[in-house]
């Protein structure tokens, strides 16, 4: 009997230590591995802090009076229609790559923790239009910018430092990135409500 109470009694405390739990054990780059502050019991300081961050601000209870969630499933987008594209992406390999990039990026993607916590109230109104957006709509866009940004160059004269910045950010922002965000939200809200 005795010997069955001993199995619940707590482990020993370990000291605080400098080697973090890596998800991706040995597939990581060396580089990849680097050391971060790690608890007694093996929490990342860093995510820690975060998660009780977003516990102090009631980061979870603003998501449902966003009303996000309701719209997400009045768009047919639900839990279980995710969980296809989360088991396909995992079979794919596509996760542990995640994982890889987000490990060896670990100590700058951690700071900006706090700031996700600060902006994501301000955000969820926005995530909930974009759940009423459909697809071909972001497709559309996606061609009315790069439009825009072909309009912008020729538009504008290369005879001034100035104008030729301008011209290279019109082509950055309005013909790639908001063309590469438009398609890749819409072939997400497409997989999504397709399912």
């Amino acid at each position: 009997m005795v010997s069955t109470a001993v199995a619940f009694i707590p482990a020993p405390q370990q000291s605080v230590s400098n080697v973090a739990l890596h998800a991706t054990a040995n597939r990581a780059a060396p580089k990849a591995l680097v050391t971060s502050k790690v608890d007694s019991t093996g929490n990342n300081i860093a995510v820690k802090d975060f998660l009780e961050s977003a516990q102090e601000t009631k980061l979870l209870s603003k998501v449902a009076a966003s009303g996000l969630l309701s719209k997400a499933a009045a768009s047919g987008i639900t839990l279980s229609k995710l969980e296809p594209l989360i088991i396909s992406a995992a079979q794919q390999g596509i996760l542990n790559e995640v994982l890889i990039l987000t490990e060896a990026a670990g100590p700058d993607i951690l700071p900006l923790l706090p700031t996700v916590v600060e902006l994501a109230p301000q955000a969820l109104p926005l995530l909930a239009l974009g759940l009423d957006i459909p697809p071909v709509a972001l497709q559309a866009a996606a061609l009315a910018s790069i439009g825009a940004a072909y309009g912008i160059f020729t538009v504008v004269p290369d005879d001034t430092v100035i104008q030729v910045a301008a011209q290279t950010l019109a082509v950055a922002v309005l013909g790639v990135a908001v063309p590469a965000a438009s398609l890749v939200g819409a072939t997400i809200l497409g997989k999504i409500k397709s399912l």
